[in-house]
């Protein structure tokens, strides 16, 4: 009785440790290992070449436009976000960065000049993701955090940004500089983060080599 008890209370300890345990980059490339697509998030983004009325036109449409157009075009397999991720299934959840992109003020995205395109520190995006609740969100998320539009250049920087949903600690991240392209406001700027999704695609096989996989 008292060696099944035993084997009874190291178990349960067992079990309680691998609940704890924490994600590493290396689960990305665990088929197991469940992802949550959860949008772009806007709130440090900056914008070059802009009017007033664009500007505002960006923070109070345009952003939550784009937002939903990735999980909309998932659906048409044009942003196809299991592709992408190479994953047979990838969740989507965008609340999260709706919340957080609603609290945009015009004024506050409208560039004054500087380096807006090597602005955002990957200290300030952990900063950023720090500021998240995940709630009771598990496994591993993807977060696209847009850092700059340039109108001039027809071209924007975000991070691409890996995180353990649990502990909200940054797993990962990597920024692009893409370029713009299509029909219209919210198309061209959305292709901005088509082109930054298909680099995360071509990144796959080099990300796992260099995490010895």
């Amino acid at each position: 009785m008292f060696f099944k008890r035993l084997f009874f209370l190291a178990t349960c300890f067992v079990l309680a440790g691998a609940g704890n345990s924490q994600l590493t980059f290396k689960d990305y490339f665990n088929e197991q290992t469940p992802l949550t697509y959860l949008g772009i998030d806007f709130t440090e983004i900056k914008l070059a070449g802009f009017s007033e009325e664009e500007t505002k036109d960006m923070a109070e449409k345009q952003f939550g436009f784009i937002n939903n157009l990735i999980i909309n075009e998932d659906e048409k397999k044009k942003f196809n976000l299991p592709e992408f991720f190479h994953k047979r299934k990838v969740e989507k959840d965008i609340s999260f960065s709706e919340e957080h992109n609603f609290k945009i003020e015009a004024d506050k995205v409208k560039s004054a000049g500087g380096d807006d395109e090597n602005r955002l520190t990957p200290a300030a995006v952990e900063k950023l993701i720090a500021g998240y609740d995940f709630a009771d969100k598990e496994g591993m998320g993807a977060m696209i955090v847009a850092e700059s539009f340039n109108r001039t250049k027809e071209q924007g920087t975000a991070y691409i940004v890996f995180i353990d949903l649990t502990t909200r600690k940054i797993l990962y991240s990597e920024k692009f500089t893409e370029k713009g392209g299509g029909f219209g406001v919210r198309n061209f700027w959305s292709r901005v983060f088509y082109n930054l999704l298909l680099e995360t695609d071509s990144k796959y096989k080099k990300w796992k080599k260099e995490n010895s996989l």
